[in-house]
């Protein structure tokens, strides 16, 4: 039997592409700052942790000179430092500090406002519960704000398990790249244990993480099948491809074209495709050459929120005219 890229009258007739999608304004300032470290000091940068969680993005800063390590005893005396996207704990600052590193702070902006928010809260005696993904950086960080005092909980039935030292000042911060819809369940939860929790005056969520959640609720609806380029480590794309099964609609993640299998598609009109917020568009467009070689005969866009966030660089990364040019014609998009 011939396989089933070969097989004839393939049914997909129309792909559908989630709006937005891919990259958000804290992964394209994180990759740039990347860059921009090491066109101006030269390979090799060091870089603690996955500066973003995707593959592809990674393995082009290799490529380019950046070292990724999880361990500070990693770096040498004297060398470039970079933190992810997802933030670090303050020992990890302190130690860099401390050792005299050049470090430029790639953490999301949004992560970093969670950061204030607990440090602040903090001295005036408020203690914490944090609702997200027990073992992911952006959570190890935020609760390595400080050293004691926040209560992670990932589901609703944690809630029940917390035990703080007093009720009186209790508040809630949740990592950016949560379930919007999860995570207003565990908040009801935590509201109905504690029904003097401070809330943030904003949810922490991000606005890229709702918008590509909102954008698959609505793609949902219109295809048979969704697909979802992200990485496994990526919580953000790990999130969507949930809201898409959640609706009832049949849902893949993939890291690369490559990954993805005919018989998903068997049958199926529509293809819905979207990305995390760490997913490079080339990897879609990959995507997209795939489906069409399997049948796919049009491409359509859904409406969807426009997206118009820019967040500025760190100090020290400011390049002349010609060095910014080739910066941005060398990005990652």
């Amino acid at each position: 039997m011939a396989p089933p890229e070969q097989q004839a009258g393939v049914p997909v007739q129309e792909i559908v592409l989630a709006e937005p999608r891919g990259f958000c304004a804290g992964v394209d300032r994180a990759i740039e700052i990347v860059e921009r470290a090491l066109a101006k000091f030269g390979r090799p940068i060091y870089v603690r942790h996955e500066i973003v969680h995707n593959t592809f993005v990674v393995n082009e800063l290799k490529a380019k000179g950046a070292i990724f390590i999880e361990d500070l005893a990693e770096v040498p005396a004297g060398a470039t430092l970079v933190f992810s996207a997802h933030g670090v704990p303050k020992a990890v600052e302190e130690e860099a500090a401390a050792r005299g590193l050049r470090v430029f702070d790639a953490t999301c902006p949004l992560v970093t406002k969670v950061h204030v928010e607990v440090a602040k809260l903090a001295k005036e005696g408020f203690e914490f519960i944090m609702i997200g993904h027990k073992g992911h950086p952006e959570v190890e960080g935020t609760m390595g704000q400080l050293d004691r005092g926040i209560h992670l909980v990932e589901d609703v039935a944690d809630v029940a398990r917390v035990q703080p030292a007093q009720t009186e000042r209790l508040a809630v911060v949740t990592q950016t790249t949560l379930s919007v819809d999860d995570a207003a369940e565990i908040l009801a939860a935590i509201k109905a244990r504690f029904p003097n929790v401070r809330e943030p005056k904003q949810q922490d969520i991000c606005y890229a993480t709702q918008n590509r959640q909102d954008a698959v609720k609505l793609l949902s609806r219109e295809v048979d099948v969704v697909i979802v380029v992200g990485s496994p480590t990526s919580s953000n794309s790990n999130r969507l491809r949930e809201v898409a099964q959640k609706l009832g609609t049949e849902a893949y993640m993939v890291d690369a074209a490559d990954e993805l299998r005919p018989e998903w598609i068997a049958g199926r009109t529509r293809v819905g495709l979207t990305a995390g917020a760490s997913a490079p568009d080339v990897l879609v467009q990959e995507v997209v050459a795939r489906l069409k070689a399997l049948g796919a005969v049009s491409v359509r866009s859904l409406a969807g929120a426009e997206e118009t966030v820019k967040f500025p660089l760190p100090k020290g990364l400011r390049l002349d005219a010609d060095a910014a040019a080739s910066a941005a014609s060398d990005h990652l998009h």
